[in-house]
């Protein structure tokens, strides 16, 4: 075992598909200066809006968070699959941008000077339900726009892109929204456009095909307002990358093209893929590897790194020693208040709050991302702060959520090993130990089963020795978002008044060595 749970780069000047094992669901990119900046869907789990920042495209560190919290109520219970939805970041005019769809809500902006600093509260650009996946543009003339797509869930349609005008401070709509290109014959489920200008040339950047067969269509076209011809520039072909889907196209400052973008990986989530990218002699790019004479490449497992700035291998954070206040990886699943936690000489405190009994529906599960494809994961937990009819533990939350928990009932504590179903979400106590200290560690371990499959199993101590709980759980995505860990602090029993707490120190995960 290791602490580099996941590594991209070679340290020969290559590096190795994916650069990110992690769940960063519709990527987008841009370079300021030397160093280029990427945030992702967030969906219902907050803070929002991820900013990652590299020097080299392939090592990849997360520093900040452009949204605090969702602002609406309605998302103080956690509303999953909705939410925060296939973001743009751009730079204009000393502001960082970062638009997003909100599918029942609108088309928000936020901004900041600093991608590293507090970012302004969001702005509604456009109200409306079904506008999804928008990126601005600003265009030579002064005049700015925003393309985006729709959701059938919300809207009735879908495959269809759409544009309308904006202000140039890019915080208001100045005119209707229309439709600006029909993608259901030749490209259906065109989404996550990404909007750029070269060489006279109007480009359009979109996925089509669903996430898990997908391919990467561009349009292009003289006018922003069309019409546009089409191309496929990058499918999976004979590699192993499914997908390959939504992404950014991004230039180092010697001029290279290169291509981010998500591979859908199951339980794991969407990953990030980095790729090649050339520009044809006709003006068409062509993203992946590709014979000279072809038009579509396909995504590449291993390359030579971008030209640039070298940067030292790193790897996603995961572990936690809780010493200086709460990792930037973890997310509530709802939006989060002061009350829900604190950290203090090495130990979260979370508080059990009076909303919800089950994981699924408590805003104050806090979860953090997978990281590598199989590793074990340990906490330890002091769960004498909980009144009767209260528990707190460790888990794993997806289509499924299964955990382990100390539950304080009237006569001492009980551990249980609890799994739920994928509909409902209703939990069954599998296992059930009385007779507990009040103190105890658990530990998880996940190891792959396939490419996009894993099984995993819960053990506890509470002298040094390790034992088992429960079988095998074999868990599953929910949604468009990857299975996640847990801690928790939550009430088992509605009736009771108090709120009480539960103290978990030393998170510590770390990677495990598979045979390929």
């Amino acid at each position: 075992m290791t602490d580099v749970l996941w590594q991209p780069d070679r340290g020969d000047g290559t590096y190795q598909n994916p650069v990110l094992f992690c769940d960063y669901s519709d990527p987008d990119a841009i370079r300021v200066g030397d160093t280029y900046y990427m945030t992702a869907s967030s969906f219902n789990y907050v803070p929002g809006l991820p900013i990652l920042t590299s020097k080299d495209l392939v090592n990849w560190t997360l520093q900040n968070y452009a949204l605090s919290n969702i602002p609406a109520p309605s998302y103080d219970s956690p509303r999953h699959a909705a939410g925060v939805w296939a973001p743009a970041i751009r730079y204009h005019e000393g502001y960082f941008y970062i638009f997003y769809g909100m599918p029942d809500e609108g088309i928000y902006m936020v901004r900041a000077s600093d991608a590293l600093g507090t970012w302004e509260a969001p702005v509604l650009v456009l109200p409306g339900k079904g506008l999804i996946d928008p990126c601005p543009f600003w265009d030579d003339d002064g005049c700015a726009y925003v393309v985006h797509a729709y959701a059938r869930s919300r809207i009735g349609f879908k495959s269809f892109l759409g544009i309308f005008p904006i202000s140039p401070d890019g915080k208001r709509a100045l005119g209707d929204d229309h439709l600006l290109y029909d993608g259901t014959r030749a490209h259906p489920t065109l989404e996550g456009p990404k909007v750029y200008k070269r060489a006279g040339w109007y480009y359009i950047f979109a996925p089509a095909g669903g996430v898990t067969g997908g391919w990467q269509t561009v349009l292009r076209s003289r006018r922003i307002q069309g019409p546009y011809e089409d191309r496929v520039v990058l499918r999976q072909g004979d590699s192993p990358i499914n997908g390959p889907h939504q992404g950014a196209w991004v230039e180092t400052p010697g001029g290279e093209s290169w291509f981010l973008h998500f591979q859908s990986r199951g339980l794991y989530g969407r990953v990030i893929h980095l790729q090649p990218m050339t520009w044809r002699e006709d003006g068409w790019p062509v993203i992946g590897e590709a014979a000279e004479d072809e038009t579509c490449g396909t995504p590449v497992e291993a390359w030579q790194k971008p030209e640039g700035l070298a940067e030292r291998p790193c790897s996603l954070q995961a572990s936690d020693a809780f010493a200086e206040g709460l990792g930037l990886q973890w997310q509530f699943m709802g939006n989060w208040r002061d009350d829900f936690f604190a950290v203090e000489n090495g130990c979260l405190r979370l508080n059990v709050q009076r909303a919800g009994d089950r994981l699924w529906h408590c805003p104050q599960v806090l979860t953090q991302k997978l990281v590598c494809p199989a590793f074990t994961a340990e906490v330890t937990l002091d769960a004498t702060g909980l009144h009767p009819g209260e528990q707190a533990g460790f888990g794993l939350v997806g289509a499924q959520v299964a955990y382990a928990a100390l539950r304080r009932q009237a006569e001492g504590f009980t551990l249980v090993y609890v799994q739920s179903d994928g509909t409902a979400h209703e939990e069954h106590v599998l296992q059930e130990i009385a007779g507990m200290e009040g103190r105890i560690t658990l530990r998880m371990t996940l190891l792959p089963t396939g490419d996009q499959t894993a099984a995993v199993t819960f053990e506890y101590a509470i002298d040094g020795k390790y034992r088992w709980l429960g079988s095998p759980f074999v868990p599953e995505e929910h949604t468009w978002v990857g299975v996640r860990m847990a801690l928790f602090a939550t009430r088992v029993d509605a009736s009771r008044a108090e709120c009480g707490y539960g103290v978990f120190s030393s998170f510590r995960v770390e990677r495990v060595e598979t045979l390929d």
